[in-house]
């Protein structure tokens, strides 16, 4: 293989995919496994002194290194060459095009909601340091930033199954195309799980405040379970009930 030919420029983009998509996703679980129930124990002083001079660089690298996944993931897409008409139809396709949805998601709460609302938290917090008062929205802030880093931890799970089925288990029959009916129902189901899920995450369902519909993403352990069990939800009933049915 040589490096300056569509192959080549197919597996450039993919070894940055891994090693960027690493640095995002290991940044996103040391923040709702490491970080966040630290925080919870600090005394407020520290706890203040840790947002203006931790946090600010981890989200540096977090940001950044999402908007870098999210690129090479385009380019992995458009250097393959088996991309026709009909791939978005086959088992590698579909497989890929469900990780993509999660991921570009994932990618959006990253830019749109949870760095705009941690500015407001570390400004705050800022002030704080500085003598000043704390602002009164950053509770709110960090709350919404919150539920939106939840669900990303829950939308990694089965974002990174389907990426990982794209190169394993879906190419085995990669030139099976499934047919049109199913597939409306399979994305049906993808886009009724997701959409539900990331209303959630933005207050349209149960609002911001702690509620039923927020109990999978509160503790780390419920995030785990609810992305495994959405991840063997879409598996189940949408790829081996719906689309092999």
């Amino acid at each position: 293989m040589e490096i300056f030919t569509q192959e080549g420029f197919a597996f450039l983009s993919r070894w940055g995919h891994f090693l960027t998509g690493i640095t995002w996703i290991g940044l996103l679980y040391y923040f709702n496994f490491v970080q966040v129930p630290s925080f919870a124990t600090f005394e407020a002083g520290t706890r203040t002194e840790a947002t203006t001079k931790l946090v600010p660089r981890a989200l540096w690298w977090f940001r950044w290194g999402a908007v870098f996944t999210a690129v090479t993931g385009l380019l992995i897409l458009g250097f393959q060459e088996q991309i026709d008409g009909d791939y978005f139809r086959s088992t590698p396709g579909t497989s890929i095009l469900t990780g993509t949805l999660f991921g570009l998601t994932m990618f959006a709460n990253v830019w749109l909601i949870i760095w705009p609302k941690q500015q407001i938290v570390i400004a705050s917090a800022e002030s704080v340091a500085s003598g000043g008062a704390a602002n009164p929205a950053a509770a709110d802030a960090a709350r919404r930033g919150f539920l939106a880093s939840r669900t990303n931890t829950l939308f990694s799970i089965p974002m990174l199954f389907f990426m990982a089925a794209t190169s394993h288990f879906a190419p085995s029959s990669h030139f099976e195309l499934f047919p049109g009916a199913a597939l409306w129902f399979y994305w049906i189901i993808v886009l009724a799980i997701w959409g539900a899920i990331e209303a959630n995450a933005l207050g349209y369902i149960g609002g911001t405040g702690p509620s039923q519909s927020k109990m999978p993403l509160e503790t780390v352990r419920n995030v785990i379970i609810s992305g495994f069990v959405v991840m063997a939800v879409i598996y189940v009933l949408g790829w081996e009930i719906v689309l092999r049915a």
